[in-house]
C-alpha cells in the first residue's frame, strides 16, 4: 500500500490575492475596450440603419436622390456571413426601387465611395422570408456607387438608342452604301 504523505499548504498572502483580482479587471476591461474598437466609424441613423464609410468617394460631389439610378458593385451577406447575393459587374439599381435601408444608404454615398451598411429587418424584408434570406433578417452589404444619373435621363437614353437601334449604321449593307465588291 501507498501512503500519501501530506505537505501542508502555506497561506495565500492578500496582497497576491489582490494583485490576481485587479490583473482580471483589468484584461475584462481591455477585452471590452477591444470589442468597441471594432466598432469605430460605424454611425446609426435614427432609422436605426448601421453604416460604415470603407472609401468616401468624392465628398465634394452630389449624392443621389430617389429620382436617381444608381450603378453599383455590391455583396449581400447575412449576419453569419453566408453571400445571398452578388454583383458581376456593375449594376443599376432605382434608389427608390431598393429595400427602404438600402434607399436610404445609397443617399448617404458620394460617387467613388465604398460603404457597409448593416440593414435591421424593419429596413429590409421584415417578417418575411425572401429567396435565401430568412425572415427578420439583418441584411449586411459592401456597397460601391460608380455612377448614378437621374431616371428620366436613363429612360431618355433607353429611347433614343431603341429608336437608333431600328436603322442600321451608315455604310452597313442595306443602309445606302454600294455593296461590297462594286
Amino acid at each position: 500500500m501507498s501512503t500519501v504523505t501530506a505537505v501542508p499548504l502555506q497561506p495565500v498572502k492578500r496582497a497576491y490575492v489582490l494583485w490576481l483580482v485587479v490583473g482580471l479587471v483589468l484584461a475584462a476591461i481591455a477585452g471590452v475596450a477591444l470589442a468597441r474598437a471594432g466598432d469605430t466609424g460605424v454611425v446609426s441613423t435614427p432609422s436605426g440603419l448601421r453604416y460604415k464609410v470603407v472609401v468616401p468617394g468624392d465628398v465634394t460631389g452630389a449624392r443621389p436622390t430617389d429620382a436617381d439610378v444608381a450603378l453599383i458593385n455590391y455583396e449581400g451577406k447575412l449576419m453569419d456571413g453566408t453571400t445571398f447575393d452578388k454583383s458581376q459587374q456593375p449594376t443599376p439599381l432605382p434608389v427608390a426601387g431598393a429595400v427602404p435601408g438600402f434607399s436610404e444608404g445609397l443617399k448617404l454615398m458620394h460617387k467613388g465611395a465604398k460603404y457597409r451598411f448593416w440593414i435591421p429587418p424593419n429596413l429590409g424584408y421584415g417578417a418575411k422570408a425572401n429567396g435565401p434570406i430568412p425572415a427578420n433578417s439583418t441584411l449586411v452589404f459592401d456597397v460601391e456607387l460608380q455612377d448614378f444619373i437621374p431616371e428620366a435621363t436613363l429612360r431618355q437614353l433607353q429611347m433614343q438608342q431603341q429608336m437608333m437601334g431600328g436603322m442600321p449604321p451608315r455604310g452597313a449593307p442595306g443602309a445606302g452604301a454600294p455593296p461590297a465588291g462594286n
